[in-house]
């Protein structure tokens, strides 16, 4: 595996005082789905969460971040934030809205910090582990704490 880097979500975490803990995955074999890469780092799927962008009936984008198992619940997400509806952005909009790419985006760093909402199945968990901010990077991080830094909320948004 190449040197492990440190990533702009790393840097972000510790200037917060934050503390967390790196992981660093293979991913020459193009699998970056989150099921794959829990089973990569030897991680319950229930403790690895992906970071998914959506856009309400607002205009405003909204970030939810959900077991990597778990379908969202656009319906249940859209209410979590406030909103009437909300639809998944297309992929090839992710780099513009959030500064990252389908496989390395983090609820940490993006451009603008967008309405956030975590599942409610991170409140009985110590951890639970997000993207680095780059493929092959994960932070495994307290839940609370993330939730505190980024102005998160939760809510049961998952089938």
């Amino acid at each position: 595996m190449a040197k492990e880097l440190k990533t702009n979500v790393m840097r972000i975490l510790e200037q917060a005082k934050i503390p967390y803990k790196p992981y660093y995955y293979e991913n020459k074999d193009g699998k970056i789905d989150g099921i794959s890469v829990a089973n990569k780092l030897g991680q319950d799927v229930g403790q690895v969460f992906k970071t998914l962008v959506a856009r309400g009936a607002s205009g405003n984008y909204l970030v939810f971040v959900i077991p990597v198992a778990k379908e969202l619940n656009l319906k249940a997400a859209a209410k979590s934030a406030g909103e009437k509806s909300a639809e998944m952005i297309h992929v090839k909009d992710i780099n513009k809205v959030t500064g990252y790419i389908r496989g390395g985006c983090s609820p940490v760093g993006m451009k603008k910090q967008y309405a956030t909402v975590i599942d409610s199945s991170c409140e009985s968990l110590g951890a639970i582990i997000v993207s680095g901010g780059r493929i092959g990077t994960q932070v495994e991080v307290e839940p609370h704490a993330l939730l505190k830094f980024i102005g998160g909320k939760t809510a049961p948004i998952t089938f």
